[in-house]
């Protein structure tokens, strides 16, 4: 996490933007065995770059550091998540990219709602959401998209339905109007209809309502999520619903 130790096989410079596609696509097809020798290479070779390629290491660190961000969450380990979510968002700042400033804030967000700070997750995503850069362009309006439905979420796991509702609705909004997909860079997963519809089941099963949940995900086909990864976690966020309900043999 920190770039350094011994290491003797880092990667070529230029080898690295295809190493990069190479942890994405790790993490997006559940391959975290691959996952978990890829990244921190992958992030030490960004910091032995130095001063070489000053613009070339700070993007390479930003999204190495996003993306074990995400892999940490997953992996509940707090300490490290908070690490490498300030390192993301010191290295997009330093480099002058809103976007990946924003997925930084977002990642933040998550860990904060993960600690029991709801209130404070809700602040993180809307303030981001709020960035001016954010609405110059279409990878803008979807991260801010992203950004309002984690916002939902935190609303969800305080207890207001109806601020879940609300934005959640809001960032259904923002897909319809770009239609389709939008992808996004730091955010393999892009933003969608699909995506904010997936949000929308984990949301009402922490709102209390685990028969909403799997209304909301009889309205999303799980073939039309864009990754391994996100067809796990609507698996199992129905999975956990209809288990509230007492319907575990379904």
């Amino acid at each position: 996490m920190l770039g350094i130790g011994q290491d003797h096989e880092l990667p070529a410079t230029e080898q690295l933007p295809v190493e990069l596609a190479r942890v994405h696509a790790d993490f997006h097809t559940c391959h975290s065995a691959s996952l978990a020798v890829r990244l921190p290479r992958l992030i030490r070779a960004g910091h032995a770059l130095g001063s070489e390629a000053e613009g070339d290491h700070l993007d390479l660190l930003g999204q190495s550091y996003l993306l074990a961000t995400r892999m940490l969450v997953k992996l509940d380990e707090q300490q490290l998540g908070w690490m490498a979510a300030d390192r993301a968002r010191q290295v997009a700042e330093a480099a002058g990219h809103p976007l990946a400033v924003a997925e930084a804030a977002r990642n933040l967000a998550v860990l904060a709602r993960r600690a029991g700070w709801e209130d404070q997750a809700l602040s993180i995503t809307l303030n981001a959401a709020d960035d001016p850069a954010l609405r110059a362009s279409r990878s803008g309006a979807a991260e801010r998209g992203l950004l309002i439905q984690s916002a939902a979420y935190s609303a969800a796991r305080g207890g207001d339905r109806e601020g879940m509702r609300e934005l959640t609705d809001e960032a259904a909004a923002i897909a319809a109007s770009l239609g389709g997909t939008t992808v996004l860079r730091d955010h393999g997963g892009g933003f969608s209809p699909a995506t904010v519809q997936l949000h929308r089941i984990s949301a009402e099963f922490s709102t209390g309502a685990p028969s909403a949940a799997p209304a909301a995900a009889r309205a999303l086909p799980p073939q039309s999520l864009p990754s391994v990864e996100r067809r796990a976690r609507y698996y199992t966020d129905v999975a956990a619903a209809l288990a509230l309900r007492g319907h575990r043999d379904e």
